[in-house]
């Protein structure tokens, strides 16, 4: 591996340990749930999950656990401790 690489790893690690400096947009991931798999998107701040608990409520643990894990980057985010 040449130098220049190295270094950009070097970077990218360092990067990764600030989070501050990443904040997302949108996205869609799917969650392995205790009994489905569900589809969690987010885009400019708004959720949707495909379970049944948020359509319901407009929040579930699916979207919580994402909010919990992505503390700090996401747009107008909310997580209660």
């Amino acid at each position: 591996m040449d130098s220049g690489m190295i270094g950009k790893l070097e970077k990218a690690k360092r990067y990764a340990q600030e989070r501050e400096r990443f904040s997302f947009q949108s996205f869609s991931v799917t969650m392995k749930g205790a009994n489905n798999p569900h589809t969690v998107s987010y885009d400019q701040g708004e959720w949707q999950c495909d379970c049944d608990f948020f359509q319901s409520r407009g929040r579930c643990s699916h979207t919580m656990a994402l909010e919990y894990l992505l503390e700090g980057m996401l747009k107008e985010a909310f997580v209660e401790v």
